[in-house]
């Protein structure tokens, strides 16, 4: 199935890319998502009327996500969690316990922003935690996991 982009996808394209991709992916995400339609003649002829309204909205996300990186930039963020005495968590800190941490710092994180390749945290100590906040914007945040008293 070939698709016409409608924005940066990573590891796909740039906007007004046309890419051939598995039909699945194409009916399943990216058509229902708003990220691509057919590559037909005539959504080719569409795409290229609006094309300047679509990379005008393409830089203001890409600005709305520089601001918000600077923001996450400022912040030092430190989350107290039940810890036994080797410093091994009784439980875990997830995506969702470092976006609610985030937030509450003062910049909106959401749970699906936070990423973390390693898995949970398990142990206390210092991390840094990446921040997917666009596709040319990652933010790597310096999180303290400390025991509570």
């Amino acid at each position: 199935m070939e698709v016409i982009l409608l924005e940066k996808i990573a590891n796909l394209g740039n906007l007004g890319d046309k890419v051939s991709i598995k039909s699945g992916y194409g009916r399943n995400y990216l058509v229902p998502q708003g990220k691509a339609v057919p590559a037909t003649a005539e959504k080719i002829k569409e795409f290229e009327v609006r094309r300047a309204e679509l990379e005008k909205v393409a830089a203001e996300k890409l600005t709305a996500a520089n601001v918000r990186a600077d923001a996450l930039n400022k912040l030092s963020i430190v989350i107290s969690h039940k810890a036994g005495d080797e410093g091994k968590l009784f439980g875990s800190v997830g995506t969702q316990s470092i976006a609610d941490a985030i937030t509450a710092a003062g910049a909106k994180v959401e749970k699906n922003e936070v990423r973390m390749p390693d898995g949970v945290i398990r142990q206390v100590g210092s991390y840094g935690i990446n921040i997917h906040l666009h596709t040319d914007v990652i933010v790597t945040v310096s999180i303290e996991i400390a025991a509570e008293a």
